[in-house]
């Protein structure tokens, strides 16, 4: 199958030559000018590498990484006329895989972009969606809905509710869930994790006394089974 690359950029005479360049090269190309559109295509057509301009009309691309890295580890390259090695550094620490400074040559670009491919390749296929009989998590969407309806949760809440559902069906250690959500200097306040994951459970479960799906392993952590 055609390796399947979303070029996220409003340049247009760049996108023209991106993909003139990569479909000469047997590419199946798909072009976002938004960081809203990158998204929605991204969930849509689970590209194998995404080129993503930071300088994006409707949001900084830094947030474009960070929705994407929310439920899938595609290889990002970023493609950016910013010098600052603080652009770089900000990209890089929201789970972009590289960065390419322009203008660049076409040639290492797409050496990079085989890379890509290649490193994308051993790591497997990523769901945007989670689903249990009770209620549905959609990670590109940041949104969960139980019955159809929209499912209002706290920041926090969704936050605790993503690393969850990333790992959907594997145990999430305490360590891991306090450590993502609240950060390193909460690693043992276990307190903060029953208090939260009630509070799930009292939104989502049809029964929360008798959890079906947020499921807490005993002295280790926590479990969503779909």
């Amino acid at each position: 199958m055609r390796a399947r690359v979303l070029v996220v950029d409003d340049e247009p005479q760049l996108v023209r030559a991106l993909g003139i360049n990569l479909r000469a090269r047997d590419y199946e190309v798909h072009v976002a000018g938004t960081g809203a559109q990158a998204l929605e295509l991204a969930a849509r057509h689970r590209p194998d590498v995404v080129l993503l301009d930071l300088g994006l009309p409707d949001m900084d691309g830094v947030d474009v990484v960070h929705g994407l890295r929310g439920w899938t580890q595609v290889p990002i390259l970023v493609l950016s006329a910013r010098q600052d090695s603080g652009d770089k550094v900000r990209a890089l620490d929201a789970g972009a895989d590289d960065y390419v400074t322009k203008p660049f040559g076409m040639d290492e670009l797409l050496a990079r972009l085989r890379a890509a491919v290649r490193r994308g390749a051993l790591t497997g296929t990523d769901e945007p969606v989670v689903d249990t009989a009770a209620f549905r998590v959609d990670l590109a969407a940041s949104r969960v809905t139980r019955d159809g309806a929209d499912v209002h949760l706290t920041p926090t809440e969704w936050h605790l509710l993503e690393v969850l559902a990333r790992h959907a069906g594997r145990l999430v250690t305490q360590r891991q869930l306090l450590q993502e959500v609240w950060g390193p200097a909460y690693e043992t306040e276990t307190n903060y994790l029953r208090l939260y994951v009630a509070q799930l459970r009292r939104k989502l479960e049809p029964d929360p006394a008798r959890p079906r799906h947020l499921l807490t392993e005993t002295g280790l952590g926590y479990r969503l089974q779909p």
